[in-house]
């Protein structure tokens, strides 16, 4: 099996609110000569996604709570930027060394609920993540099937870092027609004896490959197509699949 990652480029920087995020990525995958195919998986920047529905933030039109400015002298952060971090938050699970680990209102646990003020303007607003990445992931799916008459699987995915590690990484927080873990329990390894435990985050392996092209900084890649993968198709996926329960979960 041979799988490629390949850049999408020509996507119209800076994405402004009412972008056709589907309609530009076909336009630009045919303008570069590699159309999008039955089977691609299209990893997604939720970024751009973020962007096109409006959900950009003028920390100067954000007024901090008295929680907000309390915290934003421990964490050494813009009270307006912890604000609309609290907004975004279900539960905040440690404060530490200036980051706010959360529980967003998704499940996801990570740094500051996920709101980034990299690549937006200049450190002047922020983005939060799109309320239900798994409908946009749907919408951009569908939306393309329409346009192009093919069936890709689709990846919403955001920068995480990990317990107990340095470094961030690219992890899945939306997915349409991928199932996002793949559960080997019961299969047999090499030598015959019977998986019991083994179950792949396959969506988040997919969207960690697609950062080695994609990138954090300059690069200015939002979205790129994983191609010659096997993987199983499900047109009811949900990224709920990858999140674990309180009852599951060792660290909290």
């Amino acid at each position: 099996m041979e799988i490629k990652i390949i850049p999408i480029r020509g996507i119209p920087i800076p994405i402004k609110p009412g972008d056709d995020i589907a309609k530009m990525i076909c336009e630009a995958t045919d303008e570069q000569g590699t159309p999008l195919q039955d089977g691609d998986v299209l990893v997604i920047s939720h970024k751009i996604i973020s962007k096109s529905r409006g959900l950009i933030h003028k920390l100067s039109d954000i007024k901090p709570s008295k929680e907000a400015m309390e915290l934003s002298k421990s964490l050494n952060k813009p009270p307006e930027l912890v604000e609309l971090i609290l907004r975004e938050t279900n539960r905040i699970v440690r404060l530490r060394n200036g980051i706010i680990i959360c529980e967003t209102k998704h499940g996801f646990v990570c740094a500051n609920a996920g709101i980034d003020i990299s690549n937006v303007d200049g450190g002047l607003s922020a983005v939060t993540l799109p309320p239900n990445p798994d409908e946009e992931a749907f919408r951009i799916r569908e939306s393309i099937k329409k346009m192009k008459g093919v069936d890709v699987a689709v990846i919403i995915s955001d920068t995480h870092g990990r317990p107990f590690r340095r470094g961030q990484v690219n992890v899945a927080i939306g997915v349409a027609g991928i199932k996002p873990l793949r559960d080997r329990r019961g299969d047999n390894d090499l030598f015959g004896y019977t998986l019991k435990s083994t179950a792949i985050a396959i969506a988040d392996e997919i969207a960690s490959a697609a950062e080695l092209v994609m990138g954090q900084a300059n690069e200015g890649i939002p979205a790129v197509i994983v191609r010659g993968l096997e993987y199983q198709k499900c047109d009811e996926s949900s990224i709920k699949d990858l999140i674990m329960t309180p009852q599951e979960d060792l660290f909290r």
